[in-house]
């Protein structure tokens, strides 16, 4: 069995900066694809970032030159370095990860940007 763990969500001013992580844990031969989606309040869930076991990453137009995705697969961490943060990236953040060819999903953390 393979968990995931989010962390860094949180309520910040319009301008700064938050860092999410996610991290699997269990039985782990291989992790591929590892991503990031978000979902606002009656919006669809929407993917926001992703990065292969290669290391090549994908980004949403309204992210692209303010998230950055990476990886440690030592770790087998996932992270979302987000900067200059606007009101319309508030939503709940979860992490997507194929794990042994499985998808799991994070319980999703929060994050908050006030005007």
């Amino acid at each position: 069995q393979v968990q995931l763990v989010e962390s860094g969500g949180g309520l910040v001013q319009a301008g700064g900066s938050l860092r999410l992580s996610c991290a699997a844990s269990g039985t782990i031969f291989r992790i591929t694809h590892m991503r990031w989606y978000r979902q606002a309040p009656g919006k669809q869930r929407e993917l926001v970032a992703g990065i292969t076991s290669g290391g090549t990453t994908n980004y949403a137009d309204s992210v692209k030159g303010r998230f950055t995705i990476s990886r440690d697969n030592a770790k087998n961490t996932v992270y979302l370095q987000m900067n200059s943060l606007k009101p319309e990236d508030t939503a709940v953040y979860y992490c997507n990860v194929l794990v042994n060819l499985r998808d799991y999903w994070g319980q999703g953390t929060q994050v908050t940007v006030s005007s």
